[in-house]
């Protein structure tokens, strides 16, 4: 199969969700094309808040991963990242190494789903203290 041929299927799928989709104005939709990757289709911006101590935004109110960092808006799902330049897209398949590494650092806990990069090993941080439902070290 050509390298080319998923992100046209992801396109065609995009493009024909927005232009059939107008009817539902006012939700969010989410699809899943069978490439195991469910682009997010939004028609408000989400409200983001930043993820302490970093420069990355989430979507506590998206029902996927959904980050914003530097103009650009990044969700992954099935081990498959994906970028957009809007909150409502056009979303691009990209590769892991092209996911900024502050996106990457992102706690485990601002996950909706985590990605296999933390459930396997776990992050890094993991029991530094950072996250939302993180307790603080006890000292002895």
């Amino acid at each position: 199969m050509p390298r080319r041929l998923p992100r046209l299927l992801l396109a065609g799928a995009v493009a024909a969700t927005l232009w059939f989709g107008a009817s539902a104005a006012g939700q969010d939709i989410q699809i899943d094309i069978g490439l195991g990757v469910p682009p997010i289709i939004l028609t408000t911006p989400p409200p983001l808040v930043v993820v302490p101590g970093t420069s990355v935004y989430y979507a506590p109110d998206v029902s996927a991963n959904f980050f914003f960092y530097k103009g650009r808006y990044y969700t992954v799902a099935n081990d498959v990242w994906s970028m957009a330049p809007a909150y409502n897209g056009p979303w691009a398949v990209i590769q892991f190494g092209k996911v900024p590494p502050p996106v990457l650092a992102v706690p485990v806990e601002y996950y909706k789903i985590p990605p296999g990069h933390l459930k396997k090993k776990g992050p890094p941080w993991a029991g530094q203290g950072h996250g939302p439902h993180s307790k603080k070290p006890k000292h002895k």
